[in-house]
């Protein structure tokens, strides 16, 4: 079994001068052959997490289990967890074939055992041509190819992924990171795997922890976190371009509930109204994506402003349009649209896909 259970985990990095808090009462569980995709900006905690979990760290508090067994206390190497590197850490000196042997060896695994193991990892990842090669002779892809071999060859309850697309281009990441989809599905091993990049996160994950602070913010599939966000931090950080944040206020206008922001006063219906019923004079920012804001028409939210940036993706323009005030939203339209700098354009906003968020630091979501 290679279920991780991460509870109330702490860990501090102290100095003379300063005390940072990298990872923050942490509680966590991958169930066994799930992939947990850990995502979150620089400094959130994430890969202290889980070289925690690797016992490359020891908590200050908090207990981590793997298969069930606690093994806060437990050397690295009796874990049975295997780590890929962002930097692939492999041994400069050593063949394709020595690198990926060397953890069987240290096991002493039989040299037949051993042979058949690495060859049969080779061929799974497209190495075997590759086997007589040092690192030097490699491309950074085929170097984190033999990284992630190297681990599969030992076949741990848990792999530990950090950050190991980071270093390689655009293409070559989409490459590997199918690849690694892939190669969970045949292996169906558990797999914890850190990442600053949201779209590799939703394309990963089972399951993604958006952290923040040292915390987990929201755990869940990754069409219900970009569906469905907790709070402010985790709709602006999953999905791209970032989700449009709105702000204004909550007011009652005769019966009716109306919120007046940056891009006009809008008269809200159905589930918004009576979830922000309550909320009268309160600062809030409405959050929705740019494919649920289009250019024209009329609607109970809609507003004007000016395009200021227009961004062509090939199949589609990015828009950026700024309010009189200031304020400015992304919408996303088809290639075809005649949209030009300078010019005053209407918006509607989608109602339905819209969300209310508290105007406070917290930022949790209303509705």
């Amino acid at each position: 079994m290679g279920s991780v259970d991460i509870q109330n985990v702490s860990k501090a990095f102290r100095s003379r001068r300063t005390n940072v808090v990298a990872v923050d009462g942490l509680s966590l569980t991958a169930a066994d052959g799930e992939f947990l995709v850990l995502v979150g900006p620089s400094g959130c905690g994430k890969s202290t997490t889980l070289r925690v979990v690797a016992g490359l760290e020891s908590p200050d508090a908090g207990t981590i289990c793997i298969g069930g067994r606690d093994v806060t206390r437990v050397s690295p190497k009796d874990r049975d967890v295997a780590m890929v590197f962002q930097n692939y850490a492999l041994y400069p000196h050593m063949t394709v074939y020595k690198n990926m042997a060397f953890g069987l060896k240290m096991r002493k695994t039989p040299k037949v055992e051993i042979d058949r193991q690495v060859r049969e990892t080779a061929e799974l990842m497209g190495l075997t041509d590759l086997l007589d090669r040092r690192p030097g002779e490699l491309s950074g892809g085929e170097q984190q190819r033999v990284a992630v071999g190297r681990a599969i060859v030992r076949k741990p309850n848990v792999f530990l992924f950090d950050e190991p697309l980071s270093n390689l281009d655009a293409k070559l990441r989409l490459e590997l990171r199918a690849q690694i989809k892939a190669l969970h599905r045949r292996l169906q091993t558990t797999i914890l795997y850190v990442t600053h990049d949201q779209q590799e996160a939703m394309a990963l994950g089972d399951r993604v922890a958006v952290m923040n602070e040292g915390r987990a913010c929201q755990v869940g599939a990754p069409q219900e976190i970009y569906d469905w966000p907790d709070d402010r931090f985790v709709g602006e950080f999953v999905g791209a371009p970032t989700m449009n944040m709105i702000r204004g206020r909550i007011e009652r206008d005769g019966d009716g509930v109306v919120f007046d922001g940056d891009f006009g006063r809008w008269v809200l219906a159905g589930e918004h109204a009576r979830a922000l019923e309550g909320f009268e004079n309160c600062a809030v920012e409405l959050g929705v994506r740019a494919n649920d804001v289009r250019l024209g028409g009329d609607g109970s939210m809609a507003g004007v402003g000016t395009v200021f940036l227009v961004e062509s993706l090939g199949d589609c323009l990015h828009v950026h349009v700024r309010s009189a005030n200031g304020a400015t939203v992304v919408l996303r339209t088809g290639s075809d649209v005649q949209v030009a700098v300078e010019q005053d354009v209407s918006i509607v906003v989608d109602g339905v896909h819209a969300h209310f968020f508290a105007g406070d630091d917290e930022g949790r979501r209303l509705c």
